[in-house]
């Protein structure tokens, strides 16, 4: 019999807005400093200098995944090794990669900047959660046209089936100048069920996707 996987939280961050297990917990108003993401990490009261140094991408994926794994203590349920982070977006790292060109476009004064080479790779952002969560299990981002939550399903599943994780960190990462957009699930083998809890499907993914926030 097939195994059946549960969706036990799931985050969502876009226009301005955060959802967290399907309620509103955060609402910026545009106008005024700090930038979202920055009054963002103020309101959960995060304490990760780190935070500052890195990229947006790596920051929205960062502060998506801190919102969903809130009060929940997963080290405690999971060893490191069996927590698994799949990402996926459209634009890869071009946001930072346009800043790491600019950088090198003036010949006569070029000067490669390796504080924002580094960021120029996609996967970066699962490298930051991780050390951040202490998470030690698999990891993969793949580059979608768009949200593809059959792909995202069929990875995620057959890590679980094989047994190499008990529980997975999923979903899309996306950032391409001032548009940003970050709907992480937290996929488990066992949960109790209860609101807001479903069943890990493709179409369940995608309605939580869709959901306007």
């Amino acid at each position: 019999m097939e195994e059946l996987y549960i969706i036990s939280d799931h985050c969502i961050i876009r226009n301005n807005s955060v959802v967290s297990g399907g309620k509103k917990v955060f609402e910026y108003d545009r106008g005024g400093e700090p930038s979202f993401f920055t009054a963002l990490y103020r309101h959960f009261d995060l304490n990760y200098p780190k935070f500052f140094k890195m990229d947006n991408l790596c920051k929205l994926g960062l502060l998506a995944s801190e919102v969903l794994l809130r009060e929940k203590n997963i080290l405690r349920r999971y060893p490191g090794d069996q927590v698994g982070l799949i990402l996926s977006n459209a634009a890869s790292s071009i946001d930072t990669d346009r800043n790491y060109q600019i950088s090198i476009n003036d010949r006569t004064g070029y000067f490669s900047s390796p504080s924002v080479f580094v960021y120029t790779l996609a996967n970066i952002v699962i490298g930051e959660i991780s050390i951040r969560q202490k998470f030690l299990g698999e990891s993969t981002f793949f580059i979608e046209e768009k949200f593809n939550p059959e792909r995202l399903y069929t990875q995620v599943k057959l890590i679980l089936d094989e047994g190499i994780i008990s529980c997975c960190i999923c979903g899309w990462v996306e950032l391409d100048g001032d548009h940003y957009e970050a709907v992480l699930y937290l996929v488990e083998k066992s949960a109790p069920l209860a609101d807001g809890i479903a069943i890990f499907e493709p179409e369940k993914l995608h309605e939580i996707f869709l959901q306007r926030i």
